[in-house]
């Protein structure tokens, strides 16, 4: 055992490097695709203008996260260190201020927070693999899931779950475990394994499912539902959530880019390795819509949006299938490997941050980590039962009425990501030095251009609008109600 320690803490005494572009790729892909591309993408299509949504929100991701993506992982590359190092380092190179620094800072924190109640969700997903597991043992894999039981039984799951704090506890500190496992061992070591072995059996899975339930006879519903082109329910709230989602779908804002980008190699062309990052994340978000819809179309229910999709109303469509336990279990078991792969890149902005400010191994810094996000974590479970009724927050509007859990989420997604973004569009558009650009983007001619015209005024105004209408969503509806 000491010999694995001393092996650890060897991976984490000097830089490190993805092995390969491919590897890279894949790790950054992993970072982006979680549970907002399998529940939340598919159900905001469906019910905002299908076609239409899916069209402005391409356009979304091609104009405002490409350009902010490339410009995390063009940060990180050229610093080559911890996030707040690797903007401090081109900011004075650039002639501006160290205190640029703090932008990365804020999205290492923003990364911890949101590591602490993700994991409680990835708990959540352990909690179904293991219901849908018992009933395949039980059961058979031809049967539907949870036989003989009504919906009202199978809905019941969700709520005893989340109300046993102990349980969904416990949970969230073996999800920890496992992350902190993988990012215990370094880059190439344990980081780059989750990748390379996890994602090519995420996508196989998915794709998959998606073929079983395309012949379930609703698929042409599905495609309906998700396609039909409606202009005009694509009104200004519709389409700031389109940004929002393109936005949060990439991961930016919590440094986990940046971190990544520093392990990437100077022969990389960052432009069109951005490029199939972002197009990866997208067909992801695409695929999910095919492969969930049909499964519930089928079963006669009606789709949901949010977590309850995923939690109550897929479970119950499981329940009508052929197969269905085993359908079950592949897609939970699919969505643990994304969320998997996105709480290790969480985890590793601050590891990588604790590793350079405070002098610590790999081994000692993400223990550390794990340690602090599991107390917090903890917390997050517990607000869905016995700490229900504590509102840490309530005294601020936007935070009223919301648990410690939802009270993380809204203060990361709507504060701490929208900022972290925005400023480092700005401080890529005004601060950082023509010539660095130059050197790191690769991207030439119109095409250069056009990417600093975008991360100068265009990027900037629409990650403002997001934070306002995060901040103040009655005025935000009022004012678009207005214009419709």
């Amino acid at each position: 055992m000491q010999g694995y320690f001393n092996h650890m803490a060897a991976a984490g005494s000097g830089h490190e490097n993805w092995s390969s572009r491919s590897a890279f790729i894949l790790a950054a892909v992993g970072s982006a695709v979680g549970l907002g591309n399998l529940v939340r993408f598919p159900a905001e299509a469906g019910t905002n203008g299908g076609g239409a949504f899916v069209l402005f929100y391409i356009f979304c991701v091609v104009l405002i996260g490409l350009p902010v993506l490339l410009s995390e992982i063009l940060i990180g590359r050229h610093g080559q260190a911890a996030a707040p190092s690797s903007f401090r380092k081109m900011a004075q190179e650039s002639g501006g201020s160290k205190a640029w620094g703090m932008v990365a800072s804020l999205g290492v924190f923003s990364a911890f927070l949101i590591l602490s109640f993700y994991c409680v969700l990835g708990g959540w997903v352990l909690y179904y693999i293991g219901l849908f597991a018992a009933d395949v043992l039980a059961t058979g894999p031809t049967t539907g899931a949870f036989a003989g039981q009504s919906f009202e039984q199978v809905d019941s799951y969700f709520g005893a779950m989340v109300s046993d704090g102990l349980a969904t506890g416990l949970l969230d500190v073996v999800f920890l475990g496992i992350t902190v496992f993988f990012v215990a061992r370094g880059v190439t070591g344990g980081i780059e394994k989750v990748a390379v072995y996890l994602m090519p059996a995420f996508f196989f899975l998915l794709v998959g499912i998606t073929i079983y339930g395309m012949f379930g006879g609703a698929l042409g519903q599905t495609v309906d539902y998700l396609f039909t082109f409606e202009p005009s329910k694509l009104t200004g709230e519709v389409m700031l959530a389109a940004v929002g989602q393109a936005f949060f779908s990439l991961s930016l804002g919590v440094a986990g880019m940046v971190t990544y980008g520093a392990y990437v190699g100077r022969d990389v062309n960052l432009a069109s390795t951005s490029g199939i990052i972002a197009g990866a994340d997208t067909a992801v978000a695409l695929i999910a819509g095919l492969c969930i819809f049909p499964i519930v179309f089928v079963a006669g229910l009606e789709p949901s949006g949010g977590l309850g999709l995923m939690f109550q109303t897929l479970p119950h469509a499981f329940s009508d299938i052929p197969f269905g336990t085993l359908i079950g279990l592949a897609f939970f078991i699919m969505v643990a490997f994304a969320a998997l792969t996105s709480s290790v890149s969480l985890m590793e902005a601050p590891t990588s941050w604790a590793m350079e400010r405070l002098g610590l191994t790999r081994v000692s810094a993400a223990v550390s980590v794990t340690v602090a996000a599991g107390v917090l974590g903890v917390l997050s479970a517990l607000s869905t039962g016995a700490l229900s009724s504590f509102h840490p927050l309530g005294f601020i509007p936007m935070f009223e009425g919301l648990g410690i859990l939802d009270a993380l989420d809204t203060f990361t997604g709507k504060l701490t990501m929208p900022i972290g973004a925005l400023l480092t569009a700005v401080f890529i558009g005004w601060v950082a030095s023509r010539r660095l650009l130059d050197d790191e983007n690769g991207l030439s001619g119109g095409l250069h251009h056009f990417w600093l015209f975008l991360v100068r005024w265009f990027c900037p105004l629409v990650l403002t609008l997001i934070l306002f209408g995060g901040v103040f969503p009655k005025t935000t509806a009022q004012i678009f109600a207005a214009f419709n």
